[in-house]
């Protein structure tokens, strides 16, 4: 069937239904972050590494996803398989609702998570179908936006359902939103023509299983330690199942993801570079509830309200980002981006309990404008490089990237911040048995003599010292990554051509 929204319902419509799409399941990645230290006093008693697998188990299972997913919707229909993402999206968030202690919680953020990879490829796919060159840039940018921008409306409804409600209103308030999303899709979404072919499922095990033990391995080793058999098993499976994938994926003539379509300079910077903001703008996003509620005393609505800031700074970022690009190029600009985003975490470095809001909120709001910026570059390069008939599996790569990037993120703040923590607790919550979160420190405070009234301080300055050195690592990362992409992205969109073959995606 032809692309394009069905007769008499204009594409603005059909724009909106993808956007809303899009705000439910990456919004529910940093609205989850607000929940933090409600979840943690709550009756459930998560520890930090609990709390860090609650937010990254459902990203994790989404990043892993997301290429079969693209590749599934381009052969089998991309409007059923979003219909399909949605309605599993649903159930996992019923799940979470009902979650009667923090395991149940963990999967049904992963079945979440599985629907999200079906939703967030194919609501790219079906956008930018049929268009021709310049609507197509002008789609990709306002999905990209949307991607980034998710996020801080996430904080602003999920605080708003934690403040009124619990973290399980938040999940509660999920599932309608998300129903009338499904009828919206169902309605007005154009049915894109397939592409058919297999959907090679050996090579989507191959790839999910190890691209999934991968980020486990990551995730756990700073907690379980780098040489534990956990975390030395994951990476070990890890590079065996990514080998026999690659080795299959070679040697198929219709590949799921061809390994050799990261010769071409747009993908490989595009990849590097979407993976790495992502990595620094929601490793911040995991500490901002945080910050805003145990240091600045705000309600989990408060603190949504006041990362408003960055949905400005992010709708401003692609306007930016085209004019950096006039004047510096396609690689001065996303380079530009980059190093803005890493300016904007070494600033919130600074913050403490006596920190204006207003400094806070300036290193936010650079943040998220240096990802702005970059990320619709970014964004196009990658699809520009690759055949449209592949537009599904292209936006299940670049959707891997960010959330692979948002998982690592999470994991190395969240670890960071708990390491530092518990080291520069006050003497009376120190030792082997230290709580790992401010609730359970807090918690502690209240069975000591007077209630510890006089060590409070202490527990948010430690806090505060833990946000200070994740940030910094998370500035110095970024910066350095913007090197290698400048110097990979090439100073047009065009990828280069695989020797002997057309890469296939």
């Amino acid at each position: 069937m032809n692309g394009g929204p069905p007769p008499g319902r204009p594409r603005a419509l059909v724009t909106c239904a993808m956007c809303l799409c899009v705000t439910l399941v990456v919004g529910m990645v940093s609205a989850v972050n607000l929940a933090i230290p409600d979840l943690s006093a709550g009756p459930l008693h998560p520890s930090a590494g609990a709390v860090v697998w609650v937010v990254d188990g459902y990203v994790v299972v989404f990043a892993c996803l997301l290429v079969p997913a693209g590749a599934v919707a381009d052969r089998r229909g991309r409007k059923g398989v979003l219909l399909c993402g949605m309605a599993v999206f649903v159930a996992g968030s019923a799940v979470c609702a009902a979650a009667p202690h923090v395991g149940v919680l963990i999967a049904g953020r992963m079945l979440s998570g599985v629907g999200a990879a079906a939703v967030l490829p194919s609501t790219l796919a079906l956008l930018v179908d049929g268009l021709a060159d310049g609507p197509r840039r002008r789609a990709i940018a306002v999905w990209a936006a949307m991607t980034g921008l998710a996020a801080v409306l996430g904080n602003v409804g999920g605080g708003a359902a934690i403040q009124y409600g619990s973290w399980r209103a938040l999940f509660v308030c999920v599932v309608p939103v998300a129903l009338g999303a499904l009828v919206l899709v169902a309605v007005v979404a154009p049915r894109a023509a397939r592409h058919p072919g297999p959907v090679a499922p050996v090579a989507a095990v191959l790839f999910t299983g190890g691209f999934l033990a991968l980020l486990n391995g990551i995730v756990s080793g700073p907690q379980d330690g780098w040489l534990s058999p956990w975390v030395l098993g994951s990476l070990a499976a890890a590079g065996l199942l990514l080998a026999g994938w690659a080795r299959r994926e070679l040697r198929s003539a219709r590949p799921l993801l061809d390994p050799r379509v990261f010769a071409r300079p747009a993908v490989r910077a595009g990849a590097a570079g979407m993976a790495v903001l992502f990595l620094g703008m929601f490793g911040l996003f995991y500490l901002n509830g945080q910050y805003l509620q145990y240091a600045k005393g705000y309600g989990p609505f408060g603190a949504g309200v006041r990362l408003l800031p960055m949905a400005a700074a992010l709708l401003a970022g692609p306007r930016c980002g085209l004019l950096l690009e006039r004047w510096c190029g396609r690689r001065g600009a996303v380079a530009g981006g980059m190093l803005v985003l890493a300016a904007g975490l070494a600033t919130v470095s600074a913050a403490d309990a006596t920190t204006p809001y207003a400094l806070y909120a300036a290193g936010a709001g650079l943040t998220a404008l240096g990802c702005g910026t970059a990320t619709p570059l970014l964004s196009h390069a990658m699809m520009a490089a690759l055949p449209p008939e592949q537009a599904g599996v292209g936006s299940g790569l670049q959707s891997l990237t960010r959330e692979s990037g948002s998982a690592l993120g999470i994991a190395v703040t969240g670890t960071l911040t708990a390491a530092v923590f518990t080291a520069r607790l006050p003497e009376p919550l120190a030792g082997p048995d230290a709580p790992t979160t401010v609730a359970a420190a807090q918690a502690a405070l209240r069975g000591l003599p007077g209630g510890g009234a006089g060590l409070r301080t202490a527990v948010v300055t430690a806090f505060t010292d833990g946000l200070h050195v994740a940030t910094l690592v998370l500035a110095a990362g970024v910066a350095v990554a913007a090197g290698a992409v400048f110097r990979w992205m090439p100073r047009e969109a065009e990828g280069v051509r695989v020797p002997g073959r057309r890469p296939n995606v």
